[in-house]
């Protein structure tokens, strides 16, 4: 089954890879990015998307760092209090059971 889900994965990073590169060889046309304030140099328009689609893919994990954090944080407390209330429930059982005659 493990072989099956390896093979899988494998066909689909190969299509995405063959997508890829007819992207880069469709899109070859060389213009400038004009992002107002500066003007980047002429390069394929394949570049300028895949650039684009970086820094939105590194800006959304920068954004979403803070909530991961958070939650982390959360479920460390709770993993640390479910922790201390296994230990009362272990000892409130051997309470018990010391006072059975």
């Amino acid at each position: 089954m493990r072989w099956l889900k390896g093979l899988i994965l494998a066909i689909i990073l190969l299509a995405v890879l063959l997508v890829g590169i007819l992207f880069a060889v469709n899109n070859q046309q060389a213009l400038p990015l004009n992002l107002i304030w500066v003007e980047l140099p002429a390069a394929s328009l394949s570049f300028w998307l895949l650039a684009s689609l970086a820094c939105g893919v590194l800006l959304g994990m920068l954004a979403m760092s803070g909530v991961y954090l958070r939650l982390r944080t959360l479920l460390t407390r709770a993993q640390r209090h479910n922790q201390q209330q296994r230990k009362e429930l272990d000892r409130l059982r051997i309470q018990e059971m010391k006072e059975l005659p």
